[in-house]
């Protein structure tokens, strides 16, 4: 047998044979000669779920009950013949009035045995950029309405943003509020697992006041082994 590589990439199909391959120098090549999750992507199997621009000056930010509403979240469904592999998640925060008081630090909680949440939105297919193909619900601000279980806190969660402040704080133009990235990235990849009935939820640890929030969950659908 020729221990020859073949130089540049060999397309193919799922089960189909190929070559070793290798870069323009000779080197063997790995899933990072391309982008780093783009084989997930190219199998269709990579979603995301998050929220547009909203408010989050409400106690329900920060609870951990069925009236929760995640700033990102996402519910496996207890028939998922999948699990949800965490990849990433963000965050991006604005204060929306000189009064204001901070929600951080934020937090992910988790809770199991989830059989009948009955609200929760498709996710986006990162590959068609259809809202189809998950098995999963996400939660855009959404209430667990049907949560079973009670949430958990987990950990802190290496997002943030808006006023560090967790009381009321008046800016003014002599004195205004320390604030934290507009945008950043928490890099799971891969150290959250959704297990069916599973959920996973970014949340508040203060009620904020004259704060908004984006966000977005990154996950891979990974069939479970027997």
């Amino acid at each position: 047998m020729s221990d020859l590589q073949r130089v540049g990439p060999v397309w193919g199909g799922s089960g189909t044979a190929a070559p070793f391959t290798s870069s323009l120098s000779g080197s063997q090549r790995v899933n990072d000669s391309h982008a780093r999750y783009m084989d997930a992507n190219l199998r269709g199997a990579i979603f995301s779920g998050g929220m547009g621009l909203t408010s989050i000056s409400n106690a329900t930010f920060t609870t951990l009950t069925a009236t929760t509403t995640p700033i990102a979240g996402v519910w496996n469904p207890p028939t998922s013949p999948v699990n949800l592999v965490v990849l990433g998640a963000t965050l991006g925060v604005t204060v929306t009035a000189a009064t204001a008081t901070g929600g951080g630090p934020y937090v992910w909680a988790t809770s199991i045995g989830n059989n009948v949440i009955t609200t929760g939105s498709i996710p986006l297919n990162r590959k068609t950029l259809a809202l189809a193909g998950s098995y999963a619900k996400h939660f855009p601000g959404v209430a667990l309405t049907g949560l079973t279980n009670n949430l958990v806190v987990a950990g802190a969660a290496a997002v943030g943003g808006g006023q560090m402040q967790g009381f009321s704080f008046v800016a003014t133009a002599a004195g205004s509020p320390a604030p934290l990235p507009p945008a950043n990235l928490d890099p799971i990849d891969g150290c959250w697992i959704v297990p069916p009935g599973g959920v996973l939820a970014l949340l508040a640890t203060t009620t904020p006041v004259a704060h908004s929030a984006v966000s977005t969950l990154i996950w891979e659908e990974v069939p479970i082994l027997p």
